[in-house]
């Protein structure tokens, strides 16, 4: 089993933890601009609101590699943001009615608990369709899967002050606490604070191999993937990179009620090389080339494909000129629920291979 303390899980349940959805990343992104003092040469924001950070090449000792070469450019795409809703309705009863940011399955929201994102400060507030209760409930109804539209927030205050203090576009999140247990880690928002931990962490074990790497890294924290890879878009536009790594989570559907085909991932068997989804196909070189590093370091992967979604990887990949791209996932069980689950050794593994490929990469 990975040591819980040499993997900084509390980092994971801060970021975890903190609210996000698409397009109101900003807590996030202030977590990561702390947490990444002194990592890198330069950070800035750009216009959608991601985080691009960037390290030149180190040589001996440690120094900054020479301005005036060109070195290859390495981007790593972690996309902040998590799924959520955004308030769009106040009835006059004082109940909140919101719409999904992110792709929902309804089997999933009742008898939520949530956090209404105001500008006075979070409210706490359950999530439940409209309908009677099962007391009262025929049996059709008590069949029924309410659509995304039906489902309502009530915070228990009186309707004067939630009309003052809710308005149409706050954001609404999953409240629900992070925790391990046993070799996992189970949380809301893995996906993708995953990938947020890993391009923290993937440097800092960087500097812990002895910080020497011949390309010039950008670690790029994302904005909007879930409604479309679009901060990833244009974060990579503008930073054209030679190679993309696109870092997310990916299913692991190793459970009861799925067939073994249809796993994509297993919990323990180490990081996801990720070969296709629907958003784009990984350049077969650099899926050879991860896969050598991992087979050298003896860091447990199996390769992936997704059936359907996509990642940022895509917009590294087909950004400006084109980029070679791969992805590297963590498989992650019962996904875009509160209860994601990840294997902590499929974590390590993930970012002990982007540590390694960063300091060996031409």
């Amino acid at each position: 089993m990975a040591k819980r303390d040499a993997l900084n899980l509390d980092l994971l349940r801060r970021l975890c933890e903190t609210p996000g959805v698409p397009g109101r990343e900003e807590r996030v992104r202030a977590l990561i601009e702390k947490e990444v003092k002194g990592l890198f040469d330069e950070t800035r924001t750009d216009a959608m609101g991601s985080l691009i950070c960037t390290r030149g090449p180190r040589g001996a000792g440690g120094k900054k590699g020479s301005k005036g070469s060109r070195a290859t450019r390495v981007m790593i795409l972690c996309h902040m943001d998590e799924i959520g809703f955004y308030v769009s309705h106040v009835s006059d009863k004082g109940f909140i009615y919101v719409d999904p940011a992110g792709g929902f399955d309804a089997r999933n929201l009742f008898s939520r608990r949530v956090l209404v994102c105001t500008e006075d400060g979070d409210l706490p507030g359950v999530m439940n369709p409209g309908g009677r209760p099962i007391h009262i409930s025929s049996p059709e109804e008590r069949t029924k899967v309410p659509e995304t539209k039906e489902f309502f927030i009530d915070v228990g205050m009186p309707v004067e002050e939630v009309k003052k203090r809710v308005r149409v576009g706050d954001f609404v999140v999953m409240h629900e606490p992070a925790m391990a247990m046993g070799d996992k880690f189970v949380s809301k928002a893995l996906d993708n604070r995953v990938a947020c931990w890993l391009g923290i962490e993937g440097v800092r074990e960087l500097d812990r191999l002895g910080g020497e790497h011949a390309c010039e890294v950008v670690v790029a924290f994302t904005t909007q993937e879930e409604v479309g890879l679009r901060g990833a878009k244009a974060a990579a536009y503008a930073v054209k990179p030679d190679i993309g790594l696109g870092i997310d989570v990916t299913l692991a559907c190793d459970t009861p009620g799925v067939p073994e085909p249809e796993w994509v991932t297993k919990h323990g068997d180490g990081f996801g090389l990720h070969v296709k989804d629907a958003s784009f196909i990984a350049d077969k070189g650099l899926v050879d080339e991860v896969e050598a590093v991992a087979r050298k370091h003896k860091i447990a992967f199996q390769r992936t494909i997704l059936a359907r979604g996509g990642q940022d990887g895509a917009a590294a990949q087909q950004a400006a000129a084109g980029a070679r791209a791969v992805g590297i996932t963590v498989g992650t069980r019962y996904i875009h629920t509160v209860t994601e689950m990840i294997d902590v050794r499929d974590l390590k593994a993930a970012r002990d291979v982007i540590a390694r490929y960063l300091a060996e990469v031409g």
